[in-house]
């Protein structure tokens, strides 16, 4: 049997989760995810978001420990800083695929149905 996990874990789960549910923060992982380290203003113009959203958006992915910041001169460049963020990410866009290859072969077949009915 599974060991159980302590409900101390699960809240801290939950937050995870709770940070990876918003689409704007999405947005800003996937970006990181493809492009690497980048400044505000270039994931602003990946993201077409405004720069005071984006901003707050990488304050709550830092403080949470998915993002990690470093100074450069004038500018602070953001990183993925939990490589299992993007395990999750992957594992669930292959979920949402073959859930959606589903649905389109059961309508297949329900119309391949149809169409043997007439």
């Amino acid at each position: 049997m599974p060991e159980k996990i302590p409900d101390e874990i699960l809240l801290l789960m939950a937050e995870k989760f709770r940070m990876l549910s918003d689409p704007t923060r999405l947005i800003i992982l996937r970006t990181l995810m493809t492009e690497g380290e980048l400044n505000v203003s270039r994931i602003v113009e990946h993201t077409n978001g405004t720069q005071a959203n984006v901003s707050k958006h990488l304050k709550q992915l830092a403080e949470a420990g998915l993002v990690a910041r470093r100074k450069d001169g004038p500018h602070v460049l953001y990183r993925l800083d939990d490589p299992v963020v993007e395990k999750i990410c992957h594992l669930v866009c292959e979920t949402i695929l073959k859930d959606l290859e589903d649905q389109m072969e059961k309508h297949r077949r329900m119309f391949d149905k149809e169409d043997q009915d007439e």
